[in-house]
């Protein structure tokens, strides 16, 4: 947590005096993000305001625009279950998602799929959850992030998703993003892949693989929530 925290730190110091207010986050919006572990962050599930967001990227976020617009007092909700697959998350979709009235939606979901889900079964449950979500709200705005595998004890540095049903998983995440109008997140990892092979090995002592990307999902979200405007 404390390389973490290091990594932080300079990056907030950057944003901070360039925040502009996002068209999206109007006067009291409701921000929701769902998925798997990566979203999870290891929340607590209690009332607890220190955990409730977990200590991924969702709690960045809201930490970072909660504390930049308070007089819009944004609420920020994490619903991320860790192992879920995108059918677990069709059985708790009303509850955790459609209940909770959401004015933007993020979503990442696939990784766990993988062999659990055929990719045909993952595009048509993916597609109606999109669909009922936007008929509940159709001002939504939606936000749709790849899913992504790294191999965190790899001894070199990875580019892209090596496995090729997470590619396939990943196109179909492009085509729905089109189809419904949403914020399109690739290359999560981008930064990650990128970093030096001693970084990776530092990064690494941060504990859950999935949580090695969470300095890159922070920055690349943050850019695609800024990118949300109008009714899309």
């Amino acid at each position: 947590m404390r390389l973490l925290l290091a990594l932080l730190v300079p990056l907030f110091a950057l944003a901070a005096p360039t925040v502009e207010p996002i068209p999206a986050f109007a006067p009291g919006s409701r921000i929701l993000f769902q998925g798997d572990s990566i979203t999870d962050g290891n929340r607590g599930r209690s009332a607890d305001p220190n955990h409730i967001l977990g200590h991924g990227y969702a709690f960045i976020i809201a930490a970072k625009h909660g504390a930049a617009f308070p007089d819009a007092r944004l609420e920020f909700f994490n619903r991320g279950v860790s192992g879920n697959t995108v059918l677990d998350l069709e059985r708790r979709w009303q509850k955790d998602t459609l209940d909770l009235k959401p004015d933007v939606l993020s979503i990442l979901i696939g990784v766990n799929d993988r062999g659990r889900v055929p990719i045909e079964q993952y595009e048509q449950v993916y597609d109606k959850l999109l669909t009922d979500a936007r008929a509940a709200n159709p001002q939504l705005k939606l936000v749709l992030c790849e899913p992504f595998t790294v191999d965190h004890k790899a001894a070199t540095p990875q580019r892209g998703s090596p496995s090729a049903d997470i590619v396939k998983r990943q196109g179909i995440v492009a085509q729905l993003a089109q189809k419904h109008g949403a914020v399109l997140q690739p290359r999560i990892v981008r930064v990650l892949l990128q970093s030096p092979i001693d970084e990776v090995k530092c990064l690494e002592q941060l504990g859950e693989g999935d949580q090695l990307a969470i300095v890159d999902q922070l920055v690349d979200l943050v850019e695609a929530f800024a990118a949300i405007h109008g009714g899309a």
